[in-house]
């Protein structure tokens, strides 16, 4: 099947570089260009770049060439008998034709098969902008896409303590937003200021309990391991203490990664940081979630990076649960430990439970036989590299 004789190469709209893994599915739209803090020591995703805000017009014109696009996937689907659904059979036949069709095409065809509900507003701080031009564009996508659900966004904590009201907030949320994501990071000023954070754990509350009060559903994203070892119960218990006075709808962990290019390798080269270990980090998690109290958040693992992905739940319900994953873990032999991390970090184990596959167990033991017959060292070297390629 074939529809040549146009081309719509040109058809195309800005996207920035990342997103949350709990938005995979989302539209993703471009509000602003990068980030306007841009210091922090364990992110060099924004390094070199300048932040910029797009002009209301700008935004405007992206929205409706996704809508031309929208409708040209759903006469596609048309044409194929489909009745407009967007299928795997729509999907393949515009990955057939790149000359054809922008990558642009790729990103709103997905979006239509994963149910076209939810948008994620890019960059890293889209509440920098005017809440006047913000709600002006939020209006404007729910007109052009009615049966959107769902639209969120990531925000700088220090933005919304300092510059914008709850009653802002609230005309937000009226307009569409429904999800605020936050890089918390730490709740720990010691570890704030080391990493070049510029905001302190008050103004991490103030915005937090903001957002919360507006009725913005809010994510908090931690990092575990960020304190390091010298700050490493400082970081687990501040970080509690935070949180239990924002209160958050997601509690998101993000294991650290020492990156080149970001600060914080320097750091390490100088010896002025020592990074923790596997089990540190899970131990860490541990005394986190010991004292997290009073909240009704749900805590989320979500990442690759991650140790143990089963550490999820609500609270106060399933708090032991989350517990229990964490000290099953600790009580595993040394060998089965290392055979977890090296399967966990190869992507081969999600849960405790893969190490009673005996096809993944061995495949993983075979792989860790050979990197142990250099001693330890090689297998934290490999793990390491393993991890790397999800930073």
């Amino acid at each position: 099947m074939s529809f040549a004789g146009y081309n719509f190469q040109q058809l195309s709209f800005e996207q920035g570089p990342i997103r949350p893994p709990s938005e995979a599915k989302s539209l993703l739209i471009r509000v602003t260009r990068n980030c306007p803090w841009n210091k922090c020591l364990f992110c060099r995703t924004y390094k070199g770049t300048t932040f910029s805000l797009r002009s209301v017009e700008e935004v405007k014109q992206d929205i409706e060439t996704i809508k031309k696009i929208y409708d040209e996937i759903k006469s596609i689907s048309w044409k194929m008998g489909l009745k407009g659904e967007v299928t795997e059979e729509v999907i393949y036949y515009l990955y057939s034709h790149p000359e054809q069709y922008s990558s642009s095409f790729f990103s709103v065809a997905m979006w239509l098969y994963y149910g076209e509900g939810s948008v994620f507003l890019q960059d890293g701080n889209n509440l920098m902008v005017k809440t006047a031009d913000l709600i002006e564009i939020l209006n404007f996508l729910k007109a052009t896409f009615p049966e959107i659900t769902r639209i969120t966004s990531y925000a700088r904590a220090k933005t919304i303590a300092k510059r914008k009201t709850v009653e802002e907030l609230k005309a937000l949320r009226e307009a569409g937003l429904s999800r605020i994501h936050i890089g918390l990071e730490s709740g720990s000023n010691k570890v704030l200021e080391f990493i070049r954070k510029g905001v302190s754990a008050e103004e991490q509350i103030e915005a937090g309990q903001k957002v919360k009060e507006a009725g913005i559903s809010l994510s908090e994203y931690v990092i575990p391991g960020l304190g390091g070892k010298a700050l490493t119960e400082e970081h687990a218990r501040e970080t509690a203490r935070v949180l239990n006075q924002i209160n958050p709808d997601f509690i998101r962990l993000r294991t650290l990664r020492v990156v080149s290019g970001a600060g914080l390798d320097e750091k390490v080269a100088a010896g002025e940081f020592e990074p923790m270990g596997d089990e540190e980090i899970v131990q860490e998690i541990r005394l986190m979630i010991e004292n997290l109290e009073g909240i009704d958040s749900y805590l989320v693992s979500d990442h690759i990076l991650n140790l143990l992905e089963e550490v999820e739940g609500k609270f106060p319900q399933d708090k032991a649960k989350m517990i229990a994953v964490i000290d099953r873990f600790l009580a595993l032999p040394f060998k089965e430990k290392c055979n977890f991390r090296l399967g966990r970090r190869a992507n081969i184990y999600h849960t405790l439970d893969d190490l009673s596959q005996s096809h993944l167990y061995q495949q993983v033991d075979k792989a860790l036989k050979q990197i142990m017959a250099s001693g330890e060292k090689g297998l934290e070297e490999a793990i390491n590299q393993l991890a790397q390629q999800f930073v």
